[in-house]
């Protein structure tokens, strides 16, 4: 008669206490999740506490806000400058981020061989897309504004802000050229397609969706950033930029120069740009949201 042993696993372990280190880490895990949302709270709380005093208190016209230019005397400041500047920073971000980006994601995904340059290339451009924005902006600065003599001009900030969000933008589109079947790929060819014929009219078509997510996204991070505009002039000027050759003082660097100032004035005017670029940024997100989502419901 044979015997068994029991050889599981689990034999002599404490369930008791493997459940309570379960649920410790859980708790570990909420209370950091917990902390960014609370601090996160208490800033917008504090931003939207400075927006409704500088309204009740100070008298600050939102109609004054956003017909005015900057102005170093805080009764005549506004914002309508600021705005401008960070609308066409991101029309030219856009134009020249987006088609090098998109191309090189195309040529990395659809052409390049499959070998170890290719695999270091992809692996230096998702660390790229981590590196802080104010290393992009020492760039510009050195290549640009100082190497070329651009100055701190429109275009130097546009190109600024392109170099840092063109990693993320080649990375999202890869992920949105991976997730196109390779069965729509077969079905072109199939039918005589060319290999640029079948990119250009059947996997664009389809990955776009997803590319102007990540694309949106990437220029909602870009109308924020404050670090690359400052590295390369953006600090004050009391006139709206009319061309990439003027010189420009965006939302971020805006509502950086007021929070620095000593009267608390200028401080609930920096409150009032805050909340604007929120907007901004919200309504961007928003965007990329809606556009996912429909991408979703429509597969």
């Amino acid at each position: 008669m044979s015997t068994q042993t029991d050889d599981t696993p689990f034999t002599g372990i404490d369930l008791d206490w493997e459940h309570r280190k379960n649920r410790i880490f859980l708790g570990i895990i909420v209370a950091a999740s917990m902390f960014g949302v609370v601090m996160l709270a208490l800033l917008l709380l504090d931003v939207a506490t400075d927006f409704y005093r500088g309204q009740t208190e100070f008298g600050i016209s939102l109609v004054d806000f956003f017909t005015r230019d900057g102005s170093r005397r805080e009764e005549l400041a506004g914002f309508r400058g600021a705005i401008v500047a960070s609308i066409m920073l991101m029309l030219f971000t856009a134009i020249l981020a987006f088609f090098v980006g998109v191309g090189s994601a195309i040529y990395l995904e659809e052409y390049a061989p499959d070998n170890r340059i290719t695999r270091l290339i992809e692996a230096n451009l998702a660390n790229l897309a981590g590196v802080p924005s104010i290393v992009y902006g020492l760039l510009a600065l050195a290549a640009f504004v100082n190497g070329v003599g651009m100055g701190p001009i429109l275009l130097a900030g546009a190109i600024a802000l392109a170099l840092l969000v063109m990693p993320i933008i080649i990375v999202s589109t890869q992920e949105a050229l991976r997730a196109v079947p390779d069965g729509m790929r077969n079905g072109s060819y199939a039918t005589g397609a060319t290999k640029w014929q079948t990119i250009r009219q059947v996997v664009l078509p389809a990955a776009m969706p997803g590319i102007m997510t990540g694309t949106i996204l990437a220029l909602a991070r870009a109308i924020g950033e404050t670090a690359p505009l400052i590295m390369v002039g953006a600090l004050f000027t009391n006139r709206i930029a009319l061309g990439p050759f003027d010189r420009f003082s965006a939302m971020p660097t805006q509502i950086y120069n007021w929070a620095a100032e000593p009267s608390q004035h200028f401080i609930h005017l920096a409150a009032t740009g805050i909340v604007v670029l929120l907007t901004f940024m919200f309504v961007m997100n928003g965007i990329a949201i809606y556009l996912r989502n429909k991408y979703e419901r429509d597969l």
